[in-house]
Formats: C-alpha cells, sequence, structure tokens
C-alpha cells in the first residue's frame, strides 16, 4: 500500500551486487542484475494485488447480476446462462487465461481481462443457487404480491442476502487470482519487465537455484504465506458468519 512513498529501488542495477546473498544491508539479497529483491518483493506485491482488486470487482459484479437473473425468472433464461456457466467449467480456468492471455497479449490489463473472462462463473453459480432459494421466502413473496418491480426486489430483498456468501467467495478468490497472476508472469504473459512481478522472479530465479536460491525462496514463500492467509482468513469469515456454528 505504501510502496510508492518508500525509498525503494527495485529497477536499480548494481552488477557489483549481482547474486549477492542476504545481509543487513539487502534482507533479501540481489537478483541476477543485482536489484534488491526486498524491494522487488514489495513492488510485486502491488501488482498482484492490484489484478486481485480488479478480477474479483469485475468476477464478483458481473457474477453476482447474472445468477441472480438467471434465478429470479428461470425458464429459457436460467437454461441459457447454466449452459453457458457449463461451457466455461468445461475448460481449465487458468488454461483458458493463459489463452485469452496469448492472444491479447501481455500486461496488466490484459491479465484482469483474461482472469475476469474465466472468474465470474464461481461467483454466479452461488447467486443463482442463493437466488433460487431466496425467491421463495416470505418477505420477497410478500413484496412481489405489493407489486415493487423486479429490480427493486433483487435490490432490497435478495442480493444483500448474498452479500455474505459472496464476500467469503470473494476471499477464497482472490488466493486463486494470485497464483493465477504468478503463473501468467511466471509464463511471461503476465507483468512484463522491469516491472517487479513474483512470478517472474520466480521464472528469473531458476537458472540460479543452486547458487542464489533466495531468488526463488523469497518471492516463493511470500506467495506461500499471502495464499495461505488469505484462505484461513476466508475459513475464519465463514465460521463467523455462520449462525448455525456461531457461538
Amino acid at each position: 500500500m505504501f510502496g510508492p512513498w518508500l525509498p525503494l529501488e527495485p529497477n536499480q542495477i548494481s552488477l557489483s551486487l549481482k547474486l549477492q546473498p542476504p545481509s543487513s544491508v539487502a534482507w533479501l539479497g540481489y537478483d541476477d542484475v543485482g536489484r534488491p529483491i526486498l524491494d522487488r518483493l514489495i513492488m510485486g506485491a502491488r501488482a498482484s494485488f492490484f489484478v486481485a482488486f480488479w478480477v474479483i470487482f469485475v468476477s464478483l459484479t458481473l457474477g453476482t447480476l447474472i445468477g441472480c437473473v438467471s434465478g429470479w425468472f428461470g425458464g429459457y433464461v436460467d437454461l441459457v446462462v447454466v449452459r453457458l456457466m457449463d461451457v466455461f467449467l468445461a475448460f481449465p480456468g487458468i488454461l483458458l487465461a493463459i489463452a485469452l492471455s496469448g492472444i491479447l497479449g501481455p500486461g496488466l490489463e490484459n491479465v484482469v481481462f483474461a482472469l475476469s473472462v474465466v472468474g465470474w462463473v464461481g461467483f454466479a453459480r452461488l447467486a443463482r443457487a442463493q437466488t433460487l432459494s431466496l425467491k421463495h421466502r416470505e418477505h420477497v413473496v410478500a413484496a412481489v404480491a405489493l407489486g415493487a418491480r423486479t429490480p427493486r426486489i433483487l435490490r432490497y430483498h435478495v442480493i444483500p442476502l448474498l452479500v455474505a456468501p459472496l464476500f467469503i467467495e470473494a476471499t477464497f478468490g482472490i488466493a486463486g487470482i494470485v497464483i493465477a497472476e504468478a503463473g501468467l508472469s511466471y509464463l511471461g504473459l503476465g507483468v512484463q519487465p522491469p516491472t517487479a512481478s513474483w512470478g517472474s522472479m520466480i521464472r528469473d530465479g531458476t537458472s540460479y537455484m543452486l547458487m542464489a536460491p533466495h531468488m526463488v525462496l523469497a518471492p516463493g514463500i511470500a506467495l506461500l504465506l499471502i495464499v495461505l492467509s488469505v484462505n484461513i482468513l476466508g475459513d475464519k469469515l465463514r465460521d463467523r458468519l455462520d449462525v448455525k456454528t456461531r457461538d
């Protein structure tokens, strides 16, 4: 969050410091061209969370809208949406994202678009299932009987009850998106040099595993800890928001 205001030099090349191990001067050492790994790790985190935020925002908004409309109207609308979701689920998400990134070209914006195309399906399925259950609740039936329009019913009587499960789904989605962004950058389809990315840092360090293992260990452990912490947060939120298991 505060990376731009910190005295960081993620792209400063010092060939005399090439592959230097961690020390008191550089806590995580230097990479193959003498750039400080800690500085690049911090800026790489910004790239990962930029992608995660926008992918979750787009996928959550689009998926919730599609799922609610599908579950509410049913019939042919629901049939078409379900078949569309089945088509997307038939392909592995990461492979479809790789294909889209390869077609669109590398870059953060294209990564966000590619991951959003495959990310909305999970939110749509959850929103559809919840809407199918909620539209038969007494307060929704009463709103229909009073003549409330569909947009008003969805806005005030259905979507507010979807916030908790969708929010929990979003926390788990963040972990998957961070890994997917790192994978695309590792393949050269994501963040482009000299901009730092955890995936590209791991890719650059694989050639120096024996001489400078810190080049791979630093971004690898950071990726592990972020994904683990987000998953634990999602578990805690699920337990906290579940009135059946909450003490």
